[in-house]
């Protein structure tokens, strides 16, 4: 494993632990048993790392949100279910800007692939599937359900109403 490898490894597991706020570059720096100037000679600035980081998660959203399948229900499912089991991860890629200036072609497109193929192909709607997953998903995580929510009749609700417009090209 190159150093600039064992950086990103060791980068990942402080977000994982800490959150996006605990990636610093001295915390980084000491977890790998060097100072902090020399991340310099493998990543140009905080940033370079954090679109490392990102470049890793949205490909792992990508594969997760892949095998899930076309269909609304599962794929929302597997949506939920990684970000909550990723909660810090998925702050860096949903949470704040992604780096598109450093992250390589395709990357983010990968991400979006399976939502935009469960609308067929429509931007708009894909975005609307996005943004109603994403609210779900940060509402459940910040605990902002009232105790005793069925969460799950939530993301039933919001994947039926878009499988109500079958006709009009979902899959539900």
């Amino acid at each position: 494993m190159s150093r600039s490898d064992q950086i990103v490894e060791v980068a990942q597991a402080l977000l994982d632990e800490a959150g996006p706020a605990g990636l610093s570059m001295r915390a980084i720096a000491t977890a790998v048993g060097i100072r902090a100037p020399s991340l310099y000679r493998h990543f140009p600035d905080k940033a370079a790392i954090e679109a490392a980081l990102q470049e890793r998660a949205l490909l792992d959203l990508a594969d997760t949100l892949a095998a899930a399948g076309p269909n609304l229900v599962p794929l929302a499912g597997a949506y939920r279910d990684w970000a909550l089991a990723h909660p810090h991860r998925y702050a860096l890629i949903s949470g704040q800007a992604l780096h598109r200036d450093r992250l390589p072609a395709g990357v983010e497109d990968a991400a979006a692939a399976p939502l935009r193929d469960a609308v067929h192909g429509d931007a708009d709607r894909a975005r609307a599937l996005w943004g109603l997953a994403h609210g779900l998903v940060e509402l459940e995580l910040a605990g902002r359900f009232p105790p005793g929510a069925d969460i799950a009749a939530a993301w039933r609700a919001g994947m039926t109403a878009f499988g109500e417009h079958r006709r009009q090209g979902f899959r539900a």
